[in-house]
């Protein structure tokens, strides 16, 4: 005698989805947390820089921001 399951019959497994393989290394762990870091610091600048001109991002405060930016040496 064959024994075939029938629709209404439950699994005897639990269908998972796989977890994402996120194991990064040391380096690129690193470099992800110096990136934030940087980004972060760039943000605080423009804040910064916003509250001491008037709040508003203008033209003009753009500008301004984008030379600080990129001739700063500490960011």
């Amino acid at each position: 005698m064959a024994y075939a399951r029938s629709a209404d019959e439950r699994y005897d497994f639990v269908a998972a989805t796989p977890k994402p393989n996120d194991e990064r290394g040391i380096f690129r762990r690193l470099f992800a947390a110096m990136v934030e870091a940087r980004q972060r610091a760039v943000e605080r600048e423009v804040v910064a820089y916003l509250q001491g001109c008037g709040h508003f991002l203008t033209d003009d405060a753009e500008r301004e921001i984008e030379r600080i930016l990129s001739s700063s040496a500490r960011l």
